[in-house]
């Protein structure tokens, strides 16, 4: 067996590390014709074509165990494209194509993600113009992957950040500075997420794109397809309030959505996961009566500015999916990565709840300091 993935290839800064796109320019498999003639064959239902097509390009153990990291990162995405439309015409794939299976667990242990592809290989490892891997080939699927890979880098630097404050404090003239970066870098996903709304009906996502996310069975697990919800934000939310201020159902998602993240992903979550987030510890600061030169302020006002980001994004998530799944339009109670609408919701008010409170601390921490220095 070739030796794990994240041995061999640095994490710089907390980011994927991977260089995208010499992962895109890799076709392992020789799956590129195959790949463009996918959304033909989706577009008449033909599960049988699609099996074959899967079949053509399955590569045997010992090929796998020749190929380099960044070429097992390229046959899961190649391999994953067909495994979703297998799905969406009514499939199991390791059912339909039981030669599959094998392959996928050894790739997985290869790369050490899920044993199927994630939203790095659709999107960030995904080549651009006439090799892009698609479902459908419509251009509105081209804007939602160019979503997604403009705003990755952006929250990947945003997971450095948090991983540099955890470790700071909040009296630290950088902290507060480290925060209004972070907050730039988060105004990247409403961005992405403002031009879906512009350019992807909800109707051709609900009905045209969704059922290529629905799960797979692998050795008796479910898998979820390259979902964007599993980008690394609920990472972010964990760092910054989610730890200590979150609930029940948000726990939940967060939990299983980090198993579809990079292996340096998940070893900060395990970190973080049980606090205490950057709210408490800015909060804690300021109640121990902060400084006279008002840094745990300075912090905590920065952080209301992050928080006001995540709002922003939320709410707009929170109408695009409610277009998206309402009865008449939708054909799922679940979004692609497994959360509700009213999950949104919920998430989104927990995030206004915890901007509310940490406004407060701001407020109670500058009286303190005037107070003082009357």
């Amino acid at each position: 067996m070739g030796e794990p993935i994240m041995s061999i290839l640095n994490f710089p800064d907390y980011n994927s590390g991977i260089p995208d796109d010499a992962v895109a320019e890799l076709d392992p498999l020789h799956a590129d014709a195959v790949c463009a003639r996918l959304p033909a064959m989706n577009e008449r239902a033909d599960l049988p074509a699609v099996c074959s097509a899967l079949r053509t390009i399955i590569p045997t153990l010992d090929q796998i165990a020749a190929f380099n990291p960044l070429e097992c990162l390229a046959a899961m995405r190649d391999i994953g494209i067909l495994l979703g439309s297998v799905r969406r015409h009514g499939a199991q794939p390791v059912f339909a194509v039981p030669e599959i299976e094998p392959v996928l667990l050894e790739l997985a242990s290869r790369t050490d993600l899920v044993p199927r592809d994630t939203v790095h290989h659709y999107t960030c490892w995904n080549p651009r113009g006439v090799r892009q891997r698609m479902y459908t080939g419509d251009p509105q699927e081209t804007h939602l992957i160019d979503s997604v890979r403009n705003a990755m880098p952006r929250l990947g630097a945003a997971v450095t950040i948090c991983a540099r404050l955890v470790r700071l404090d909040p009296a630290a003239p950088v902290f507060a500075e480290s925060l209004d970066i972070l907050a730039d870098h988060l105004h990247g996903m409403v961005t992405s997420i403002s031009d879906v709304m512009a350019h992807v009906s909800p109707v051709y996502f609900a009905r045209g794109l969704r059922p290529y996310f629905d799960a797979i069975t692998v050795a008796g697990a479910d898998y979820l397809g390259p979902a964007a919800a599993n980008m690394p934000l609920a990472l972010i939310d964990v760092a910054l309030w989610a730890s200590d201020r979150g609930d029940e159902s948000y726990d939940c998602f967060h939990r299983e959505s980090i198993a579809y993240s990079l292996p340096p992903w998940r070893r900060l979550y395990a970190a973080w996961q049980y606090g205490p987030s950057l709210a408490q510890v800015i909060s804690a600061a300021i109640a121990r009566d902060g400084n006279d030169d008002g840094q745990p302020q300075a912090a905590a006002e920065a952080l209301c500015r992050a928080l006001r980001v995540l709002i922003m994004f939320r709410g707009k998530h929170v109408t695009i999916a409610r277009r998206a799944y309402e009865e008449e339009v939708g054909l799922y109670q679940e979004g692609s990565g497994g959360g509700t609408v009213e999950l949104l919701a919920r998430i989104l008010r927990l995030t206004r709840d915890i901007a509310a409170e940490v406004g407060v601390r701001h407020s109670q921490g500058l009286t303190a300091v005037v107070r003082r220095s009357g």
